[in-house]
């Protein structure tokens, strides 16, 4: 078995990373108004130095920001296309977690007018982790499909987009641009964080996509296409992944179900080179979908789960492995945590010794399984 000097890697992780005290001791100080926003920015700089250096010293091959920049792994990204509005969301969020059950309604997002790029949005992000990784610097931005699941046609201005066709299409393009501004600075790694394709395997979710007048049979294809749309047009050197999520909330997540009902579209349609696959409980199934991906994508395993601390064994992860081999080959195969460890900036109930632990155990076990 070789080792892959090119994304995805064979140990690798999702992207977000818990906040550091001193930053968050920041961004509340910036938001009483007692320091500046370049001061402000200076305590995230130093701070995403230090989570780089963290994510090389395990023995990583690539390095995120830990999204340390934002709040929220996909509003701060979405806010910034032109006639976007933040707005309380109409599909409520059961996030579930071994305390219990929290139900709320996020925020999402409404389209008040024609969809607009103003100005670079994660750029700048993506050329400061370039500055200071000694490894390939990976970028991860939110799919597409979140300016539309949570609110869906209701959400959409009728008067800027009466079919929403164009929508669709305005939609792709504004991304589009985003991603040929990142293979301009440089990005030859970047992630699409797809949750709501996997919120769509879960029955429950299906129902309420359906009271909002969407058809959840239709909705992956048009997600991919999205996402396909968006990448086009890339530098041939430059790898598109996606991440395939739950949630992720302060250890809480919302939805269950294997990938069966979306698995020829995600594995066959996307025009992406590897897929972070959450596989961390019996909440996502089986490994039976995996015998619909083709020859030259890349499965990584989410087997580290990112939602506590407790370590998993090595041997347990290495049976794993060996079952989802009987689905699609071993050369095919790579291992991750199966999300974030701080989709948003409250973080999930580890500590930080715990993560650099769980980042430790991911490429571990991959030196061992594929030298």
């Amino acid at each position: 078995m070789s080792v892959r000097n090119t994304p995805p890697f064979r140990a690798d992780h999702v992207g977000s990373l818990l906040r550091p005290p001193k930053l968050l001791d920041a961004r509340a100080a910036r938001k009483r108004g007692e320091i500046t926003a370049e001061q402000l920015r200076a305590a995230e700089d130093e701070a995403i130095r230090e989570a780089v250096k963290l994510q090389e010293d395990v023995g990583l091959q690539s390095a995120t920001d830990g999204e340390f920049r934002r709040n929220s792994w996909h509003i701060d990204f979405l806010e910034r296309f032109g006639n976007v509005a933040v707005i309380p969301s109409k599909i409520k969020a059961r996030f579930q977690s071994e305390q219990g059950e929290v139900e709320y309604l996020p925020p999402t997002l409404e389209v008040v007018g024609k969809l607009s790029w103003p100005h670079p949005i994660f750029v700048d992000h993506f050329k400061f982790v370039q500055s200071v990784a000694h490894v390939t610097p990976k970028m991860t931005i939110p799919s597409p499909s979140c300016m539309h699941f949570r609110g869906g046609r209701a959400a959409i201005d009728k008067a800027a987009y009466p079919d929403m066709a164009e929508f669709y299409a305005d939609l792709t393009r504004v991304y589009n641009e985003e991603v040929r501004g990142l293979a301009a600075a440089g990005c030859r790694y970047l992630q699409i964080d797809e949750v709501y394709i996997a919120y769509l395997c879960d029955p429950a979710l299906r129902a309420q996509v359906e009271a909002l007048g969407e058809n959840p049979k239709t909705l992956p294809r048009t997600y991919v296409d999205m996402i396909n749309g968006a990448v086009a047009g890339r530098p041939a050197d430059m790898t598109i992944c996606m991440h395939l999520c739950r949630g992720n909330n302060q250890s809480g997540w919302v939805a269950s179900g294997g990938y069966e009902p979306v698995a020829e579209v995600l594995f066959n349609e996307a025009d992406v080179t590897g897929y972070f696959l959450e596989y961390d409980s019996e909440r996502a199934g089986g490994f039976e979908p995996l015998r619909f991906v083709p020859k030259g994508k890349v499965i990584v395993l989410g087997l580290v789960t990112s939602k506590k601390g407790a370590l998993e064994s090595k041997d347990q992860i290495k049976r794993r492995i060996d079952e989802a081999a009987k689905y699609v080959a071993l050369d095919q195969l790579a291992l991750s945590t199966q999300c974030g460890f701080s989709s948003t900036v409250e973080g999930n109930k580890l500590t930080v010794e715990q993560q650099a632990a769980k980042l430790r155990l991911v490429v571990d076990v991959a030196r061992e399984v594929w030298g």
